[in-house]
């Protein structure tokens, strides 16, 4: 295997891309905010770029409530669906603009205001979880045929390789980022 195949390999596995609060880290009873961002910092601490990044605020969960994109919290405690609603606010802020989360979780919200009883958020994170779990592990396979393709095409290049190699993959990468984000706003348009 290329040296170069190996050492993104190697970052891929780096990213801690299995990394999740499962179901079974959140517990039954309701948490004070406090609470509720120590379990993110505890849950998700590997998935953070630089140490001291921060995965969830106080600001944040107040401006996620202030927004209508979470349910308000109940005497200061957050219940299991609001954890659940925070990770997948977590989740989808990594692409995507407020207004579209707002769009997309909207639904939840005003369900939670009307019929908190059928709001199924277990079964909904549990399902992501599961998708998110084979998504890492297909991963490394795709963008390792992707290599192939780059490296293939620089094979006769001598110099700048290391540098167009790095290039060609960040310009992949971001192009899967951008179609991939490009195909959820597709869908969030049609909930308009």
């Amino acid at each position: 295997m290329d040296d170069y195949k190996n050492k993104i390999e190697k970052a891929i596995g780096t990213l801690n891309l299995k990394e999740d609060i499962n179901l079974s880290d959140i517990p039954k009873l309701d948490l004070y905010m406090d609470q509720v961002i120590t379990l993110f910092e505890v849950g998700l601490n590997k998935t953070k770029r630089n140490e001291d990044d921060k995965l969830l605020t106080k600001t944040m969960i107040n401006n996620y409530t202030k927004g209508k994109i979470l349910m308000p919290a109940k005497n200061k405690k957050y219940s299991r669906d609001h954890i659940i609603m925070m990770i997948l606010i977590y989740n989808l802020k990594q692409s995507l603009a407020i207004t579209d989360i707002k769009t997309l979780l909207n639904q939840i919200v005003e369900n939670a205001k009307e019929k908190p009883e059928n709001l199924n958020l277990d079964k909904l994170y549990k399902i992501f979880l599961q998708v998110k779990n084979i998504e890492s592990e297909t991963f490394n396979d795709e963008i390792q045929k992707d290599l192939d393709l780059i490296l293939d095409e620089l094979s006769d290049l001598n110099e700048n390789r290391d540098y167009y190699k790095n290039l060609l993959t960040a310009l992949m990468l971001i192009n899967k980022s951008n179609m991939y984000k490009r195909l959820a706003e597709n869908i969030i348009d049609d909930l308009l």
